[in-house]
């Protein structure tokens, strides 16, 4: 199937969908018996928000719960900025059903607003990035605003355990020494956002330090699976964590285990991959000799004469039926990759070692239109998938149904640039409240927390 949709009305007008994919788009939704009926184009054009920060279809609603710079309720200190990857995870406070959403900040070491350093939480005291964690009554009202991890780097994404924890990944490789750091950065942490104390600030070294993106974890194996988001050559690895503690809880991924790289067979770089339905068996793994890359970056090291596979801005990874997809955000052959693409979708199935390409975006897209560079994903209850645009021009969240409709359900109105060259900052950590009444996503810059509700069809 090769589609270019026309369904999304932006700016309140009827204008093209700026994407052009191929692709089989129910793929993505396999096991989910909502997608399987789903056949809706869209909800209608996006009506301008009068004041001037999400634009949404008619019908929908949204509500600020954060915004960087106010207090957080804790008194911890200000709301950090730049919000990035988040979940959503289901939870109780006595016997009252809650909402505990976890949030990352990806501050660098310039970052405006740190995460507050709270004793207990800290990693290394020079870092300004982190994670915060909300609770949401049935209602939806914020009961609580905290600090669930601080002293971090670069935290981007990540993504939920099956015990309701969230692993929050750093987007570096700094040293300690570098950029006034004081400790290793490029780790994955575990923050439980119901008591981030019983968690703490404890490194997973086994995971790898390494530009980390996202994770998704096999329910049935425990195994976690890993996307380096690297901008330059030599680009990102899939990496795959066998724990010695298999889906033991809070706490058990310290135990350690065993890291690996994936190695497709005669595909040295995903991106030269434009057939979807392409389909490559005998997935090999591959032992990371140096984890914790004390002399050398892990995608530098030596995998042996076959190598590995390779592709530019691994990013988005999650869990579908039983196989995990991730998501390669865009690749450029003027930057040394094998081909040219605006974002792939690849699913991995772990029982025959298959590696298929789902969908490819673009690369014909008009940037100011939805459907430029996907990053943060989710599966939305009602079926389909909401992307979070993270590219040029104007900012979406869109949805792309199983029929392979296209269509806008958020644009971010606050400009960021100046009235004569307007900018806007992208989209993130999209997700969705356990009943699927509430959307949650992002705007990274300034840093603002939604949570969106309307007609949503179920």
């Amino acid at each position: 199937m090769s589609v270019t949709r026309r369904h999304a009305l932006v700016r309140g007008g009827a204008l093209g969908v700026g994407i052009a994919f191929s692709g089989a788009l129910s793929e993505l939704f396999a096991g989910t018996a909502a997608a399987q009926q789903l056949g809706h184009s869209g909800y209608g054009p996006l009506r301008p928000d009068p004041n001037g920060l999400l634009d949404l279809p008619e019908g929908f609603r949204y509500r600020v719960l954060s915004r960087e710079g106010d207090p957080l309720r804790s008194g911890e200190g200000p709301v950090p900025s730049n919000h990035d990857g988040m979940a959503a995870l289901a939870g109780r406070r006595g016997k009252a059903r809650v909402v505990h959403l976890v949030r990352n900040h990806e501050n660098r070491a310039n970052g405006r607003i740190g995460v507050p350093t709270v004793e207990g939480l800290t990693y290394d005291p020079a870092g300004k990035g982190g994670c915060t964690a909300l609770t949401l009554d049935s209602r939806g009202a914020v009961l609580s605003e905290r600090v669930g991890i601080a002293g971090t780097a670069v935290n981007c994404a990540g993504g939920p355990t099956p015990w309701h924890t969230w692993l929050t990944c750093e987007e570096t490789e700094d040293k300690a020494g570098t950029s006034g750091y004081t400790k290793d950065h490029g780790f994955i942490f575990e923050v439980d956002p119901a008591d981030p104390h019983r968690t703490g600030a404890v490194p997973l070294t086994a995971m790898g330090r390494f530009q980390h993106e996202a994770v998704a974890v096999d329910p049935r194996t425990g195994i976690v699976y890993e996307t380096e988001d690297a901008f330059v050559q030599p680009f990102g690895l899939f990496y795959r964590f066998l724990p010695r503690k298999p889906l033991g809880g809070t706490g058990s991924l310290r135990a350690g285990g065993r890291l690996q790289a994936m190695r497709v067979p005669g595909l040295p770089d995903l991106s030269s991959v434009q057939e979807p339905g392409a389909c490559f068996d005998g997935v090999e793994w591959v032992d990371v000799p140096d984890p914790l890359a004390a002399e050398t970056p892990v995608r530098l090291q030596d995998f042996g004469r076959k190598g590995v596979t390779r592709a530019q801005k691994l990013e988005g990874c999650y869990w579908g039926d039983r196989c995990v997809y991730f998501v390669s955000s865009f690749a450029r052959s003027a930057e040394g990759s094998a081909g040219d693409h605006f974002g792939q979708i690849w699913r991995y199935d772990p029982r025959d070692r298959s590696l298929t390409l789902v969908v490819v975006f673009g690369p014909d897209t008009d940037v100011q239109l939805p459907g430029e560079s996907p990053d943060n994903i989710c599966l939305a209850p009602s079926g389909g998938l909401m992307v979070c645009e993270d590219g040029n021009g104007a900012q979406h969240v869109y949805g792309v149904t199983r029929g392979g409709e296209v269509y806008t359900l958020a644009r971010n109105r606050q400009n960021i640039g100046t009235p004569e060259e307007p900018e806007w900052g992208e989209f993130a950590g999209v997700a969705f409240s356990p009943d699927g009444a509430t959307m949650y996503v992002n705007c990274y810059t300034p840093g603002t927390t939604f949570a969106v509700t309307g007609p949503w069809r179920r």
